[in-house]
């Protein structure tokens, strides 16, 4: 009998000891300074967003004055700047249409669902139902791609339709590399049917 009770009292105290050590290692801990994790907040934010992109005709001096030509013209209904970060970016959360202009005043356009402009590397991240419409046709449909602005260069991994109505051409593939007005493309690869139009004998 005393051995039992003995062995009880062990027993208690050990679950006790347990209880003690479990609720001794919950997380009570209020992290601060750089433990914290911040919060992040726009610096600013703007409803029916506009920016008009320009640049000079030619190089100025200091005290030069020279015409401008407009280059591109983005719209969005809202932008969210998050400029005041480490890594610069602007949001654009609910889509956003690109109006850009050749040297000869052609208008392309580029649209997406959802954008994001890296500032310190001046690349575009263009998202969810992305078309190209150059000037002269050309149409380039794909879920995701980037523009380099500083190379004017246009690059995607995902999946792709191009449709070239000069020649008649409807291309499917994935990945894919082009200037801004789909003159020059290289694509990565290439699938399915590809719709040529037949030329006439006359």
């Amino acid at each position: 009998m005393i051995s039992s009770y003995g062995y009880n009292l062990k027993s208690i105290a050990m679950v006790c000891t347990m209880a003690i050590l479990f609720f001794s290692c919950q997380d009570n801990y209020k992290r601060s300074g750089e433990e914290k994790v911040p919060l992040v907040y726009p610096m600013g934010i703007a409803e029916n967003f506009t920016a008009t992109y320009t640049e000079a005709r030619e190089m100025l001096e200091s005290e030069d004055s020279t015409s401008t030509r407009v280059i591109a013209v983005l719209t969005s209904p809202l932008n969210e700047d998050y400029n005041n970060l480490k890594f610069p970016h602007r949001i654009f959360p609910k889509g956003l249409l690109v109006n850009y202009y050749n040297e000869e005043g052609q208008k392309s356009i580029i649209k997406a669902d959802y954008g994001i402009i890296y500032s310190a590397t001046n690349v575009i991240d263009l998202q969810g139902n992305v078309v190209i419409e150059s000037h002269d046709g050309k149409k380039l449909e794909t879920p995701q791609l980037y523009w380099d602005q500083d190379d004017n260069w246009i690059f995607t991994q995902e999946k792709f339709k191009f449709t070239n109505p000069e020649d008649g051409t409807i291309m499917d593939g994935e990945g894919m590399d082009f200037n801004r007005d789909l003159s020059f493309f290289i694509a990565h690869k290439t699938y399915g049917l590809m719709t040529i139009k037949e030329e006439s004998d006359d």
